[in-house]
Formats: C-alpha cells, structure tokens, sequence
C-alpha cells in the first residue's frame, strides 16, 4: 500500500525566497496547471516517438497517398492514437500508420467505415462532372433551337 501512495506521489519545488512572496493558492495552482500542461498524454495524431513513449506495443498499416486525409478525420473520429510516417521510396507514395496494439480493433473499425467512404466516393459520379454534362447539354439544345428556328424562316 505505502508502494502504490509513493508512486503517486508528486513533489514540487517551489523557490520564493527571491520574490520576497508567500506561498499563496494562486501560486500553487499556477505550479499545478503548469505540471499538468507538461504531464498529459497527448491523443489523436502524434509522432511515433510519443506513441513509444507511452509504452505501448505498436502496429503498422499502410495506405496511400491520396486517402490520407479522409483516414486522418475518420481516426480522429474514432479516437485512435496513431502516427503517419511518409515512404518516399515507392511509387506512388505511401504512408505507413503507427499506432497502438490495443487500438487495433478500434482502428479495424475505423478502417472499414473509412474504406465504405472511399468506395462511395468512386461509385458517385462527381458533383463538377455532371455540372459540366449539364452545361454540354444546355449548349447543344440552345443551338439545335438556333437552327431551327433559322430553317423554319425566322431570322434572328
């Protein structure tokens, strides 16, 4: 018992000799928050040198270049802690995602409804694309119409 109280014990240092102040509330909860601000565990995408330093065991996935993005807001969606590491020396690039052991089935989760998106994405013809059909179409009946008129006798 006296083991665990140890280990979560913190001790701070504060120096106020040189100010000439007291130890006051306000200055022990500006040390606190400063500890704090150092001390928490970051989340979400990190380098993979945070990741080892939490003490967890790792895994790696691979994915290309141009999914990157959409990965990167499904994983924040789902919480996984991962880091992204470029592979310049294939073609097409690709990124290797570091992450967690114990966030692997969170991030096969993640994966397939990402993977869902990118699907849905390709079999949707894009929003420009039929805007452009459209205007083709615009423009081939405003001139059968020209014509038409023009051989039916009326001039414009």
């Amino acid at each position: 018992m006296q083991e665990e109280v140890r280990d979560k014990s913190i001790a701070f240092v504060i120096n106020m000799s040189k100010t000439g102040e007291k130890l006051t509330a306000d200055v022990l909860k500006w040390t606190i928050q400063q500890y704090l601000k150092k001390s928490t565990v970051k989340h979400g995408k990190q380098t993979i040198k945070d990741i080892v330093k939490q003490g967890a065991s790792i895994q790696n996935i691979e994915i290309t270049d141009k999914n990157i993005k959409s990965f990167e807001s499904v994983a924040k969606k789902y919480g996984v802690d991962y880091a992204l590491k470029k592979d310049t020396f294939s073609q097409p690039p690709k990124y290797i995602v570091f992450f967690k052991a114990r966030d692997a089935e969170v991030l096969m989760s993640a994966l397939k409804e990402f993977s869902g998106k990118a699907l849905s994405k390709e079999r949707k013809p894009s929003i420009r694309k039929r805007i452009v059909q459209y205007q083709q179409k615009i423009k081939y009946m405003v001139k059968d119409s020209v014509k038409n008129r023009n051989k039916g006798g009326h001039e414009l």
